[in-house]
């Protein structure tokens, strides 16, 4: 899959209290979520968002709690992915198990600038910096991992794998 968008950079320890403020936690509605996201950091965010923006951030991405508001409200808000130097692992787990895409890359991190326009191939792991001529290599996630995104996430992954396998639960 291609996916192209422009740059929301962002520095590093991005955590998931200025993702999704603790004070929006009352709900999981995704939509409710997305008018929320960010505002803490930049108060515009989601009004400039453009539907397949990507997030770069530097290090640690998504520390903080284990909720898995934060990336449910920067999918529902538009983000097609998050490139950045390095994710918290919990972050990491649930971005995968709601669907959204997110690839580690210190060059991308060091070379874009906010406003780039990144095109990214998710199936042969090549990032390119349409803004710069700039073309990267990122290690791909492993196939399982590539199949639960693409299935939507964990959960419709896993009704999907059910049917196919015609397993009665």
């Amino acid at each position: 899959m291609i996916i192209k968008g422009k740059v929301w950079k962002f520095k590093d320890n991005i955590d998931t209290d200025v993702i999704i403020p603790a004070r929006y936690l009352n709900t999981s509605d995704p939509k409710e979520l997305a008018l929320h996201c960010m505002e803490d950091y930049d108060s515009e965010f989601v009004k400039k968002m453009n539907q397949g923006d990507i997030i770069v951030a530097g290090n640690n991405f998504g520390c903080g709690s284990s909720r898995e508001h934060a990336p449910i409200a920067l999918k529902a808000v538009g983000v097609s992915c998050i490139i950045a130097k390095s994710f918290a692992r919990i972050f990491f787990r649930n971005a995968i198990n709601i669907g959204l895409l997110i690839f580690e890359s210190v060059e991308v991190v060091e070379q874009c600038s906010p406003g780039d326009i990144l095109e990214v191939d998710t199936t042969k792991g090549i990032i390119k910096n349409l803004s710069n001529n700039k073309i990267y290599k990122t290690n791909l996630l492993p196939e399982f991992i590539q199949k639960i995104i693409s299935g939507g996430g964990l959960r419709e992954y896993v009704k999907e794998e059910v049917k196919r396998r015609k397993i009665n639960v």
